[in-house]
């Protein structure tokens, strides 16, 4: 039997450059850099940038990052920086949701919501 060995999302970017930088500042760290694809990775966790974007696609795209501890996560996390400097909306720090899980929300420069959860496991 096969084992799978990732899954890794495809994010959009409608400033490829910008998007970089912007995942850099998150502590992502760039693994392959081409003109039309980057590979982002954070620990055991990465992902697909593209230099491809379609409005109605990004700012309907999800990814959740579950880490150990949501605030230790996000401690490293410089909110006004990352509205200063990309321009994206106000990152919302980990909270309990309605569903159980500690949360923290905030978007990527092309529209992308990411939650950022601790493991409930």
């Amino acid at each position: 039997m096969e084992q799978v060995l990732s899954l890794r999302p495809f994010i959009p970017a409608q400033d490829f450059a910008a998007s970089k930088r912007f995942y850099q500042a998150l502590g992502f760290a760039i693994t392959l850099d081409t003109p039309d694809l980057a590979i982002l990775k954070q620990e055991s966790f990465s992902f697909l940038l593209q230099n491809y974007y379609v409005r109605e696609f990004a700012e309907n795209c999800m990814v959740q990052l579950m880490v150990r501890n949501a605030e230790d996560w996000w401690a490293r996390v410089d909110a006004p920086a990352l509205v200063s400097a990309f321009g994206v909306r106000e990152p919302r720090p980990p909270a309990i949701q309605s569903w159980g899980m500690k949360v923290g929300f905030l978007f990527d420069p092309s529209g992308v919501l990411w939650h950022v959860a601790g493991a409930i496991f």
